[in-house]
């Protein structure tokens, strides 16, 4: 479902970029091109069928959504585009500009999300993620796609000022929006900070994102040591709110004899060294913790059960490929977006309740401790 859908913005955000720079010469077609330009780099998933697990984490927004590729592909395409559209007067650098412009807004709004993208490719570093938008938000989207529908049956020539005036309040829009969760994750950030300087904690490292549809719910998980914290607040409570912390255990050990294994070092790599680890007759199961968790109420009364939304499991005997991607068990959308929606407006207990992480290869739900 996701892929879907974040290819709509990604072509959306493409097709106006193609109004912006060609709209004039090339009218609706603008928007055409945009849109295929602006998809253009998750092709890399044309490979997947030709890749084992570790292979597909290495290559999805790797070298397609590398600065290096995407300036090679403006200047490889801008001769044949520009031949293409040789009767409009659209010259070669305008093509290669437009190239490279369709290619590094869809780059961009990648590295807004928590999945980031390997901008520096070929260089082995962390991709780059400012974990400021939830990978798909109707809020960013929208815009766009109404005055993209509204430019889609105006014509070029007699209403081209319109037209411009449309694409810039759509742009616009969008932009301001991923702005605005800018601030919003820096007030959330504050609330945090506020939470762990009473507290007296120290810690490692510390991370924010939002929770799914909105950038007024945020998550944050503190690096401590053996464990994790996880704990949610919204930017509407003051820093005397105290935040609940629900603590993960590493559980670094379960990975002991299997730190060299290839699949094993690009999960680290990929997670960015974010994971939880848990040992299993067959092997180990990992999962990653920058994403959130699929959140169930109710399966013993009192609790809540939390799937990580990225997890794996490795097994180091296995024939084939050693590594397989786990779905967590289909969770009550309805349910979660309703209680994400009271948690917002202040209502902590539809949140809250005793955690436990399910999910994990060959084991019973696990409680979690909790820091109030």
């Amino acid at each position: 479902m996701v892929a879907p859908v974040d290819s709509i913005t990604q072509a959306a955000l493409g097709a106006a970029v193609g109004e912006m720079m060609l709209g004039k010469r090339l009218g609706n077609r603008a928007l055409a091109w945009g849109a295929l330009f602006g998809t253009l780099p998750d092709l890399d998933a044309l490979l997947s069928p030709f890749l084992d697990t570790a292979g597909k984490l290495g290559w999805h927004r790797g070298p397609s959504h590398s600065l290096l590729v995407m300036i090679a592909a403006s200047f490889a395409l801008a001769p044949w585009l520009a031949k293409l559209w040789k009767r409009d007067k659209i010259s070669r650098a305008r093509a290669g500009w437009f190239v490279f412009a369709a290619w590094s807004t869809h780059v961009l709004i990648d590295c807004f999300t928590v999945y980031g993208t390997s901008v520096l490719w070929p260089f082995p570093v962390s991709r780059v993620a400012f974990n400021h938008l939830f990978i798909i938000d109707l809020f960013f989207t929208l815009p766009l796609l109404v005055t993209l529908g509204w430019l889609a049956f105006l014509r070029t020539k007699k209403q081209g000022p319109k037209r411009r005036r449309l694409n810039a309040w759509g742009l616009g829009l969008a932009a301001g929006y991923a702005l605005f969760s800018v601030g919003m994750k820096f007030v959330a950030s504050a609330g945090f900070d506020a939470d762990l300087a009473r507290r007296g904690v120290r810690f490692e490292r510390r991370m924010e994102a939002p929770t799914p549809f909105n950038i007024l719910l945020w998550r944050s998980v503190v690096e401590r040591g053996d464990a994790y914290w996880v704990g949610y607040r919204t930017v509407f409570e003051g820093h005397a709110t105290p935040v609940r912390w629900t603590i993960y255990p590493k559980g670094g050990g379960a990975l002991a004899g299997m730190e060299d294994l290839r699949e094993v070092k690009t999960l680290a790599w990929f997670t960015d060294g974010w994971w939880i680890a848990r040992k299993h007759a067959k092997g180990v199961w990992i999962g990653d913790l920058r994403f959130g968790e699929g959140r169930s109420w109710g399966d013993k009364k009192g609790t809540v059960d939390s799937r990580l939304a990225f997890a794996w499991e490795v097994t180091p005997d296995g024939a084939g490929d050693q590594v397989r991607q786990l779905h967590p068990a289909r969770t009550h959308p309805g349910e979660t977006l309703r209680r994400m929606a009271a948690r917002i407006v202040g209502k902590r207990e539809a949140w809250e309740a005793n955690p436990r992480l399910a999910g994990v290869t060959g084991s019973l739900p696990e409680y979690l401790a909790v820091e109030e």
